[in-house]
């Protein structure tokens, strides 16, 4: 099998396309792995090799905290700085896509880039398999509003909103998608990998005709990527107490030094060190007695040995935490992450807020909240079910979209099997 991997977006995005390539490639089958440009060079340092395709996802990150229309008092304003948002670099991923596809039997894409990757598979009559780290199908069970008040809404009601964002995401992408004409080939198969722990969303598993949960998938592809090891921190990690851990991946922050004082502050009250990757954020690294600021940290190796976790809510995080069994604070900033935020809360796992506006006091109380002995015991307890072959099951997903033929034998001259 010839297998296009597509995995636009953050790191996070990244992540399961490398772990996914690396799979594969170990079944004895050709891979080709394409990411988001900034993160090619990532790929290649966890062993696999990478090609670019559509646009710097760093870029686009930093283009929409910039972009003062997504908090302007305006709903005219914001939505058109969505709708912007929403079109951005699809044209330039539809277009290398187009490239890169012909060739290979099968079309593996993320959630950032399914409609641009659809848009290739059908141009080029590859089947396609979407993996969905977010249960974005329709659905009763996941409130299309992640407060109080919108688990309140009907499940039916619920439902036909989600469609209806569907459709207006549709809508948005019908301009650059209708650049590439409207003459394709119908898609030979198509499958929407959920992979994602479906359990955090009760009676979500009923609903899912088609689908394919993936228990665990995420919490592999945040847990399992490895690379090297850090001795520094490893060091620090054994010379004290277990620290509080913070960090808010490939989201933008407003005021990096603010937030480190914050956090130090918050930190040294409750007499506990603090251990923050910097991510995206632009922090200059540290390493000192009670504090350990380094870009990025292997969440498998280091979540067990925390107190907590301060996090921004992305899904692969949040898996990874859930596997080490640490309670958490999300602070969430957008996307699917007041989803995660919210499911977590209601299983008493965690606690969530928005990260806007987040000081000392409400930083502290948080994790006053997450110390309690019931909110330790089930984030313990929860941790020991994920049987962690996710990326394997995924795989077996991938490999029913291309039946495997068996090569014609050998012929001696008088027709017979050598």
């Amino acid at each position: 099998m010839r297998a296009l991997l597509a995995f636009t977006g953050s790191r996070g995005d990244a992540q399961p396309g490398i772990l996914l390539a690396r799979e594969l490639l170990a079944r004895g089958h050709s891979v080709t792995l394409a990411l988001s440009p900034n993160l090619v060079d990532f790929a290649t340092a966890h062993g696999i090799a990478a090609v670019g395709f559509g646009r710097d996802s760093a870029e686009l990150l930093r283009t929409q905290h910039e972009d003062r229309r997504f908090r302007s008092p305006s709903p005219r304003q914001r939505w058109r700085a969505v709708l912007e948002l929403q079109r951005r670099g699809v044209a330039e991923a539809v277009r290398d896509l187009l490239v890169l596809a012909p060739g290979h039997d099968v079309l593996v894409t993320g959630m950032a880039g399914e409609e641009a990757a659809e848009k290739a598979a059908r141009r080029v009559g590859l089947p396609l398999a979407a993996v969905h780290f977010f249960p974005i199908h329709p659905n009763r069970s996941v409130p299309v509003l992640p407060t109080v008040w919108g688990a309140r809404i009907p499940g039916g009601l619920n439902r036909r909103i989600w469609s209806g964002l569907r459709w207006a995401r549709d809508a948005a992408l019908a301009q650059p998608l209708g650049e590439f004409g409207i003459v394709e080939h119908p898609l030979p198969d198509r499958v929407s990998i959920q992979a994602y722990d479906i359990d955090l969303f009760p009676g979500l598993a009923a609903e899912l005709p088609g689908g394919h949960p993936i228990t665990g998938f995420a919490v592999d592809t945040d847990g399992f990527l490895g690379g090297p090891a850090d001795p520094a921190l490893d060091a620090w990690l054994a010379a004290g107490t277990a620290p509080i851990y913070a960090g808010f991946g490939s989201m933008a922050v407003d005021d990096p030094a603010a937030l480190v004082t914050m956090l130090r502050a918050v930190c040294a009250r409750r007499g506990r060190r603090l251990l923050l990757a910097a991510g995206w954020a632009g922090i200059d690294p540290v390493l000192s007695p009670e504090v350990a600021v380094v870009e990025q940290v292997d969440h498998a190796a280091v979540f067990p040995r925390c107190l907590a976790a301060v996090h921004h809510g992305g899904a692969g995080t949040t898996a990874a935490a859930l596997r080490a069994g640490v309670p958490q604070v999300i602070c969430s900033v957008q996307a699917d992450q007041p989803y995660w935020g919210r499911a977590l809360e209601q299983l008493g796992l965690a606690v969530t807020r928005p990260a806007a506006g987040l000081d000392e006091g409400a930083l502290s109380a948080l994790l006053d909240r997450v110390a309690e002995p019931a909110v330790i015991a089930r984030a313990a307890g929860y941790a020991s079910r994920f049987a962690g072959s996710g990326v394997a099951r995924a795989a077996d997903e991938v490999e029913t979209l291309v039946p495997l033929s068996i090569p014609a034998p050998e012929l001696d001259h008088a027709g017979r099997p050598r």
